[in-house]
Order: structure tokens, then sequence, then C-alpha cells
């Protein structure tokens, strides 16, 4: 799914942390499109509306555009979890810190999710929400890092596989910076290594 094609970076705020561009605006937009027309197909004919459930802060940017470009109703809610902190890697402990708003039993629920690592934190998300009833539960994300996957999760649609680096952009951060970044970038490795 990824052609490991590097792009230029574009010139804006942070640029000059940024090594490579691994994934445009324009590829994110495009696949985006992609994966909510496939979900829209599945969903068409489910009564109520669909849920989308946004892991913050990480999913924010793309559980919007995701949001956008779906052809059917959908309706969003928040959580936040931490099993990171400032760390690169997974902590695989994990705390809820916003939880749902409402109750999920008998909802068609989709975990929008930004990036899937080791997949620790999601499978215990997936435990967690399985708990609560749903009349269905599915996941997609936007990005996967395949070599370091530790936890077998069934995926509806995954938009990129990546490699195993540290990326950032378009919601993804390191210690609350590059969010918003229109692309998905990987740091310099100066950046992070001193900290």
């Amino acid at each position: 799914m990824h052609d490991k094609k590097n792009y230029d970076v574009p010139a804006g705020v942070h640029t000059a942390d940024v090594e490579a561009v691994l994934i445009s605006a324009e590829q994110l937009s495009q696949r985006i499109q992609e994966m909510a027309d496939k979900v829209s197909e599945k969903y068409k004919d489910v009564p109520g509306e669909l849920l989308l459930v946004g892991v913050l802060k990480g999913a924010v940017f793309f559980m919007t555009d995701f949001a956008r470009a779906l052809s059917i109703p959908s309706t969003m809610e928040f959580m936040a979890v931490s099993s990171y902190g400032n760390a690169t890697t997974s902590s695989g402990v994990v705390r809820i810190l916003k939880d749902l708003d409402i109750d999920i039993s008998d909802r068609h629920v989709l975990i929008v999710e930004d990036i899937i690592d080791s997949g620790l934190t999601l499978s215990w998300l997936l435990e967690n929400l399985s708990s609560r009833n749903p009349a269905s539960l599915e996941v997609i994300s936007l990005l996967r890092k395949p070599e370091v996957q530790a936890a077998k999760i069934d995926l509806f649609d995954v938009g990129f596989d990546i490699p195993n680096a540290f990326v950032v952009g378009y919601g993804l951060d390191y210690a609350e910076r590059y969010r918003s970044l229109p692309y998905v970038g990987t740091l310099k490795p100066e950046v992070y290594q001193n900290h």
C-alpha cells in the first residue's frame, strides 16, 4: 500500500525537524475517500446512524476528514486513553482519561484509529468496548506498522502500511508537537534521541 517514495518537505511550521514526507496530503485525501466509500457501502442498510469512536488526540484529523467523506449518516464520540506519555513506544499500560459520553449497546460502532504499532492499546480498547454490547464493532486505521504489531487485530480497513519509523503529522505528535502538519512524515532522529 505504501510506495516508499519520499516527498519534498513543504515549508511551514516545524519543517526544519522533518526528515522526509512519507505520505503526502493528496495521498491522504484520496485514500481516506476510498476508505469512507468502503465503510459507507458496508453500513448503508444498518438501522440507526453509524457511531464513529475516535481516540484522542491523534485520530482527530483523520476522523474529521473521514466523517466528512462518508455518504451515510454518522455520529462521533471520543475516548482518551493513555499508554505513551512522551515515549516513542507504547508502554502497554492503558488508562482511560476520557470515556464515551453515551451508551453504545445495540449501536453499530466503528473505531477510527490514527496508527497501530504494537496494537496492545487497541486490543485492550476492543475488549473494553465489546463488553458494552454494541450491535457490531469494527476498526479502521489510517496507518499500521506491520513489523511491530504484536496483538492480532481484525481490521475492516487500513489506509497505509508504513515502516517502523517514528512518524508525525496529520494528528500524530512527538511531545504534543507536529500534529498540525498536513502530511505524515518522519522526524530527524536528533529531534527525539536526546529527550
